[in-house]
């Protein structure tokens, strides 16, 4: 232990990507933060330090998860088709440190309130942990009764999430969206929050046409809106997108099962010479995937893993289509500048928070830290939530 209780210890000989690659460092955290990140340190006197021998292994900052259903998704084909609440082993052995929940088709049988409390475990068991009041429709659920007051005064919540596009969805309006972005623009304002928009978006002809039209007519900046699932499901969705980043906009790739259709649509939006860092992945991790028909039927359904955040890392780089510091940047960096948590979250620099992912040279998940403290050790999960 340190002078002042904190639990020491000093990371030697890894390969250090902060997510730029900085090259072979020594990091030393104490307690929950980095302390000290140099190329080489020695054991400050007078600490009780743990060396951990990192050597040949590469550290990169924590995942952040920016969708997932931590209380699970699903619902479109009766009860039996809801999906189980996540636990935490399955978020930290992903490499996931930070995570937002979400909620999705369902808010009648689940509930903002449900989510804040799944929320607030996780928190309680080691990991950062932040979620979306709302769900696809309109009224928004909320916990206050309010959209403005739930961002403004529950700490854990960042914005509001709505459905565009979809046939599940309320089919709002610019106007309806309009006056949903400004309850969240204030709400964050009041709570030195990002008040993100979170927009699912569906299969639906309109696309992202909505968001335009309330740009284009009203005084919310595009930069209030974060559209979630770009893909390729509609041969107009990822020239709006590309459209919406030029203009300034950040987009959401999910991490498909298809694994090999997210890295195509990455690179899609990568050769049209968007900014990159306007783009962020997430797993839909624990939430239904369910297929329709042209008529709206239900015709399959799949579920979303966390673990699809790794692969796609994975397969970008071994496809040669970014270096492993730009892969890494729309699980990392990028989310936390957009969540308005990058003052301690998202890079591995000192002062941030201790959240670090150990890589084999195969860029598997080794180790796991979440603040300061060891989630995954071998691969596996060394820390478990209360009820697993």
């Amino acid at each position: 232990m340190g002078k002042e209780g904190f639990p020491c210890k000093l990371f030697r000989g890894a390969e250090l990507f902060s997510p730029a690659h900085e090259g072979n460092k020594d990091l030393l955290i104490a307690g929950d933060r980095i302390a000290r990140i140099a190329a080489h340190l020695d054991v400050p006197k007078g600490l009780d330090v743990e060396i951990v021998d990192v050597s040949d292994k590469l550290i990169v900052p924590g995942f952040i998860d920016l969708h997932v259903h931590l209380i699970g998704g699903g619902g479109e084909d009766g009860p039996t088709s809801r999906v189980p609440e996540i636990a935490l082993s399955e978020l930290t052995q992903a490499g996931i440190t930070t995570v937002v929940g979400v909620l999705g088709t369902d808010n009648v049988t689940r509930s903002p309130e449900a989510l804040l409390a799944k929320v607030k475990a996780l928190g309680q068991e080691g990991i950062s942990a932040y979620m979306y009041t709302g769900s696809y429709h309109l009224p928004s659920v909320t916990i206050t009764g309010s959209v403005k007051r739930d961002i403004a005064l529950i700490e854990e919540v960042i914005g509001v999430k709505v459905a565009i596009a979809d046939h599940r969805g309320s089919q709002l309006t610019a106007h309806e969206l309009a006056r949903l972005a400004s309850e969240a623009r204030l709400g964050g304002m009041l709570g030195k929050k990002a008040g993100i928009v979170h927009l699912h978006v569906g299969r639906g002809k309109r696309g992202l046409g909505v968001i335009f039209d309330v740009v284009e007519k009203s005084e919310i900046p595009i930069g209030q809106f974060l559209p979630t699932h770009i893909s390729k499901k509609t041969a107009s969705l990822l020239e709006q997108s590309i459209e919406f980043v030029k203009k300034g906009g950040t987009v959401d790739i999910t991490a498909h099962n298809n694994k090999n259709e997210t890295v195509s649509v990455i690179k899609d939006l990568l050769d049209s010479k968007i900014d990159p860092a306007n783009v962020t992945i997430s797993s839909d991790g624990n939430g239904s995937m369910p297929r329709f028909n042209d008529q709206g039927e239900l015709i399959g359904m799949t579920t979303g893993n966390v673990a699809s955040l790794g692969e796609v890392l994975r397969n970008l780089v071994n496809s040669n289509i970014v270096s492993l510091s730009d892969a890494l940047k729309p699980i990392t960096s990028n989310p936390a500048d957009r969540l308005n948590i990058a003052d301690r979250k998202g890079q591995i620099r000192e002062g941030t928070d201790a959240d670090l992912v150990i890589l084999d040279r195969d860029l598997r998940i080794e180790q796991v830290f979440a603040k300061g403290q060891l989630m995954v050790d071998n691969g596996d999960a060394v820390v478990k939530g209360t009820l697993e």
